[in-house]
């Protein structure tokens, strides 16, 4: 059974405002979506895009989603409903496959059949297929275990895969595609090469091509290629890294059960994160463009969009002048017609539809007949089943947060509770947090817990309907839980929450609604009326170009900036500049009748005449709200060097240090 359609308008009265990357004006920012996107293939069929990603233990799985320009991508369906292999993928009997499930799948499309294969932990490789991306996907397991694989449909008829660490191995497959041939399989590199995993295999031009991501030295995307399939290859270091658009590491978890330990941020390191696992994909106008995924800490691992420059053979991210480096803000793809701007999928709802909306996922395989939305039509009622805690409890419904910040509300009648029972919304996650109402024998309590404290806060229930929110913050890493009786007046409650990134779950932060009985039996049910999500900033700009205004530039975390004295260019007290509109998001900075230039060599100066390349820069916002200025004429960020003052159009990408002086605060 698959979940497809396309994604229900929000109920009336429910935010509606979500991520969008598409800027409207000719642009995009990334990430393209702002909740986990991870292990990103991608193929295109005609003018489609279409692309699949990891959903490890969520069900339904394997996602697939569609697009015309590769910025805006619409919800096609779930490759698969459930993956039930035994007691481990239903939450039974202590056991779990958090982490594990659907990982790093190959999406290709051959001879009128789409094909879909992934590596699922201890058991044998999942081959999907349909000749519909909507479905029906039929599953057939091969008979290996093929680690992060990539399938190449060679021009000879033959298939052939790649997989694997390091050295990788490749094989051809059989002609059903469920083996590898005997005597076909070999190791590709040595230890030391350089390669990584997560490969993604092409043949382009009549070479053969090897993308990987790498995690060791930094996260970085090294490649190899060969003028036959089974090699030689030679191996580049690098054709993405170092990119992170300037965000810093956070904490990271440890251990993964109490008493929790955890480690970093190493403040030595200059690029913690980086964009690394991903591919790449040609137009039908002859561009090619580059999909990766990115640790942005507590909310998972995100996809970008990145443009793709040629150059001695090699598909390098990025631009001329600035290689292995991605723009966080460039020009859209060029199509033949421009493409509405949408979204994937919706994130309120008041569970009036008869099926779930495409944006949720079980935590492990559901059990089917404890929950329901039409026993209450409105509601999603969920059954409480016996648990030892909200981690290990069966039929809890997510969905995954969305940054850069977000505040899931959700609507809960409690009156059909029994003893024992907890209900309400959790932030899933290591450690996990949650607000619940708890029935105790004669009475309702709504109580907080925070996993990572082992703390406790129970108060009083009043009535039986109750609002509980989570205000989640994931760049400062922070989230804050309220609770409200009457929709209006929200009462903290706890202690604030620390959210962490962590390779146990392998997941980012997720929205969770649950009712589990901790007395060892089934409870009673719990209705949830809806669950409204709340997003302050849903575009690439937390504030808009102040375009035809007059504004000061200020370093970050310094007094001193850009400066206009006696028709030159200084590092002093910042003195004001007027933003003139150069289109697709663009802007030369004037100053009486002269504008900031930059040179070839990354020189900048005030010089006269009408604005040109030399003179116009791509605004963008680091993550973090923070602007950074991208010079047309090398590709590279303006900058004031902290140490010696000099002003250059050097910078290959904001440090999420500011070492190199590239982030600045405006100001009229």
């Amino acid at each position: 059974m698959n979940r497809e359609g396309p994604v229900a308008s929000a109920p009336k009265g429910m935010s509606t405002a979500t991520w969008t990357p598409d800027n409207g004006n000719g642009t995009f920012t990334n990430p393209l979506f702002y909740d986990e996107f991870s292990d990103p293939d991608l193929i295109r069929v005609g003018d489609w895009f279409y692309l699949t990603g990891t959903t490890m233990h969520a069900m339904p799985g394997v996602p697939i989603l569609r697009s015309k320009d590769l910025v805006n991508w619409e919800f096609v369906a779930y490759a698969m409903d459930k993956l039930d292999l035994g007691p481990a993928y239903r939450l039974e009997g202590g056991r779990n496959i958090y982490g594990q499930g659907i990982w790093a799948p190959s999406f290709r499309y051959h001879e009128g059949k789409f094909y879909i294969f992934s590596n699922v932990n201890d058991q044998m490789t999942q081959m999907f297929t349909a000749t519909d991306p909507k479905g029906p996907w039929t599953r057939m397991p091969m008979k290996r275990s093929l680690h992060d694989l990539s399938v190449l449909f060679d021009d000879d008829g033959k298939a052939y895969v790649v997989w694997g660490h390091k050295s990788m191995r490749l094989a051809q497959l059989t002609d059903d595609l469920t083996d590898i041939v005997p005597g076909t399989e070999r190791a590709l590199f040595a230890d030391d090469a350089g390669m990584g995993e997560g490969a993604h295999f092409y043949k382009i031009d009549g070479k053969y091509y090897i993308i990987s991501a790498n995690w060791q030295g930094g996260f970085r995307m090294p490649a190899a290629r060969a003028d036959h399939v089974l090699g030689p290859y030679e191996v580049h270091q690098s054709i993405s890294s170092h990119e992170d658009f300037g965000m810093a590491s956070s904490r990271r978890l440890g251990t993964p059960k109490p008493p929790f330990e955890f480690w970093g941020p190493d403040p030595a390191a200059k690029h913690s994160l980086a964009m690394h696992q991903g591919g790449i994909v040609q137009t039908p106008g002859g561009e090619w463009w580059g999909l990766s995924m990115m640790d942005f800490n507590s909310v998972g691992r995100l996809l970008s969009l990145s443009p793709i420059t040629w150059k001695d053979g090699w598909p390098y991210f990025g631009l001329p002048g600035n290689l292995t480096r991605t723009p966080r803000t460039w020009v859209k793809p060029k199509i033949a017609t421009p493409q509405p701007v949408r979204v994937p999928y919706q994130r309120s709802d008041d569970f009036s539809a008869p099926r779930l909306q495409p944006i949720w996922q079980w935590n492990h395989v559901p059990v089917d007949d404890k929950w329901s939305l039409s026993e209450r039509p409105g509601f999603l009622r969920l059954h409480a089943l016996p648990a030892t805690s909200f981690y290990d409890a069966r039929n809890t419904l997510t969905q995954r947060a969305i940054g850069p910040m977000s505040a899931p509300s959700v609507l809960l009648d409690a009156s059909h509770l029994k003893p024992g029972d907890t209900a309400g919304l959790g932030l899933l996650n290591l450690p996990y947090a949650t607000l619940g109402v708890e029935k105790l024998t004669d009475e309702l309590k709504v109580v907080f817990y925070d996993q990572r404290l082992d703390q406790r806060v129970r108060v009083k229930m009043s009535g039986t309907r109750i609002w509980l929110r989570a205000d989640c913050d994931f760049l400062t890493e922070r989230a804050r839980f309220s609770y409200s009786f009457d929709g209006i007046t929200f009462t903290p409650i706890g202690n604030e929450v620390e959210l962490f990134y962590q390779t146990f779950t392998f997941q980012g932060v997720r929205y969770g609604l649950f009712n589990y009985n901790a007395s060892g039996a089934e409870g009673g049910f719990a209705d949830f009326d809806s669950i409204d999500v709340h997003q302050p900033h849903t575009h690439g700009l937390m504030r808009p170009v102040p375009y035809g205004r007059s504004i000061r530039l200020t370093s970050f975390r310094a007094t001193t900036g850009l400066a206009a004295s006696e028709g030159r260019l200084a590092s002093d007290a910042p003195t004001r500049f007027e933003i003139v509109d150069r289109e697709l998001g663009r802007v030369a900075l004037r100053s009486g009748t002269r504008y900031v230039t930059v040179d070839k060599d990354g020189a900048v100066t005030l010089a006269a005449g009408q604005p040109g390349t030399a003179q116009t820069f791509q605004w963008i916002e680091t993550p973090t709200g923070e602007l950074v200025l991208m010079s047309l004429a090398t590709n590279r960020f303006l900058r004031i060097d902290p140490r010696t003052r000099d002003i250059r159009a050097d910078s290959p990408g904001p440090m999420p240090d500011d070492s190199d002086g590239a982030r600045f605060i405006w100001s009229q």
